[in-house]
């Protein structure tokens, strides 16, 4: 034990250590974990409402998800071009980039517009209970009006994330979350003059405190104008608008692929009937909520990683990396002990009031779930950090690769084949998930350490103006 806070008290004040992590990325725990409560008391005020706007809210929003992460994956890697040129000090190439992720959200805008008119063949097609698809047509249809907003977003959050600040991106985040939820209990219940519109006030809910962030985050944007030129750079870059393109599109094509995965296994799992289908969603939310206080140092870590590979320092940028790795690991292992220990604490909450049935089924489904959360979470450390630090190299080419090739042959195929041909149970469909995440967290793992990360830069070795 003194040995262990020997080595804590040595590496915390240190360049790359605990405290230069932590300092940077708190603001955005805060603002992931802002994020999830927003989703989270949303699903939450659903499952008061009716047991099956709860069971149709999360395949619907993944769906969403994974669609509008086609384009956010891209213009949110705006934040590792940033680092980078903000550790090389190449500040007027700042400004320029991120309009450059502005202009890809138009593009995505219009394809999430264009959708619209096939949403209900989505999940026709997933084989859900009639009445279950038609909620999950009216969310998704109504979360696709919101996704210029979303996706132009994350390029001007990264304008301030890769900088290292990123407290207006927690503040933002705090405001979104705080109209949404209040938004949320008026229109889903018809409170305060509000029509009651159950899943339908929910997306609407949603969607308005999207249009709030942005015009928020656009308004700061336009302020920064004295280093980054910001006014000046706004026309339309076609060499930068590749390169980002170049280094985006894999990043998009594997949030993509993951989060299809999931997506599709969901679906599968909704042929198994409204109670494995609306515990699964429990456990899911329930694992969001320590999920993405991870992600906020993934993203803190990508971020000291491209400023440090700016400046040429690949020692500092994997110090930087373990430090994450070491604080995830700690943290998850304390969540993983209380899901096991004090399950009734994560799932009560989800209790729907107004569920006629008897939830002792759902109730037991969820508890054996939260086992295979407390088990796989573990290995997600490695998931998260290691491939937020390749992310924040550039090497986004072999990410998606190793994304999309698991989540084939690892996660959909096998679970196309338990759930739908073989008719198994939710458990065997939970192993072959579990056994996804832990395959991926050891991917990305063996890539870090074989260093070829070190030597890619997503910036110019030169820049003419």
């Amino acid at each position: 034990m003194k040995k262990l806070l020997s080595f804590i008290s040595a590496r915390w004040g240190k360049e790359g250590g605990y405290k230069e992590l932590l300092i940077l990325s708190f603001p955005l725990i805060l603002s992931t974990s802002s994020w999830t409560i927003q989703h989270f008391v949303d699903r939450l005020f659903l499952s008061r409402y009716s047991v099956e706007t709860i069971a149709a809210s999360l395949p619907a929003g993944m769906l969403n998800s994974t669609i509008i992460n086609i384009f956010a994956g891209t213009t949110s890697f705006v934040s590792t071009f940033v680092a980078q040129y903000y550790g090389a000090e190449r500040l007027e190439r700042i400004g320029k980039i991120t309009w450059q992720g502005i202009y890809f959200s138009f593009i995505g805008g219009l394809v999430m517009l264009s959708l619209i008119p096939f949403a209900h063949l989505f999940f026709a097609f997933a084989g859900h209970p009639p009445d279950i698809a038609a909620y999950e047509t009216i969310y998704f249809r109504i979360l696709c009006l919101g996704s210029f907003p979303a996706i132009a977003s994350s390029s001007i959050a990264g304008f301030f994330s890769g900088r290292g600040y990123t407290l207006p991106v927690m503040w933002i985040s705090f405001l979104q979350t705080a109209i949404n939820i209040v938004l949320d209990y008026a229109m889903i219940f018809g409170k305060w003059g509000f029509p009651e519109m159950g899943i339908a006030g929910a997306a609407i809910a949603t969607i308005i405190a999207t249009f709030i962030a942005f015009i928020i985050y656009l308004a700061l944007f336009l302020r920064s104008d004295a280093l980054y030129a910001v006014k000046k750079n706004f026309r339309f870059d076609l060499p930068l608008f590749k390169r980002l393109l170049h280094f985006g599109l894999p990043n998009s094509i594997q949030w993509f692929s993951d989060t299809a995965g999931f997506s599709l296994f969901l679906l599968f799992v909704g042929r198994l009937g409204v109670i494995p289908l609306a515990a699964t969603n429990i456990a899911f939310n329930i694992n969001t909520i320590a999920f993405m206080p991870m992600i906020g140092i993934g993203m803190g870590v990508s971020i000291l990683v491209g400023q440090n590979l700016g400046k040429n320092n690949s020692s500092l940028a994997e110090k930087s990396t373990y430090s994450g790795f070491h604080i995830t690991f700690l943290y998850m292992g304390l969540i993983a002990l209380f899901y096991i220990l004090f399950p009734d604490t994560f799932i009560k909450p989800f209790i729907p009031r107004v569920y006629t049935g008897d939830f002792t089924e759902m109730y037991q489904t969820a508890i054996v779930l939260l086992k295979f959360v407390a088990f796989y979470s573990i290995f997600d450390t490695m998931n998260i950090i290691f491939a937020s630090a390749l992310k924040g190299a550039g090497d986004t080419k072999y990410i998606v690769k190793a994304v999309t090739l698991a989540s084939v042959f690892t996660l959909i195929i096998p679970s196309y084949v338990v759930i739908v041909l073989l008719k198994q149970g939710i458990y065997a469909a939970w192993i072959i998930a579990t056994m996804y995440v832990i395959l991926l967290g050891f991917i990305f793992l063996f890539r870090f350490l074989k260093g070829s990360w070190k030597k890619i830069r997503v910036i110019e070795v030169s820049v003419i103006e």
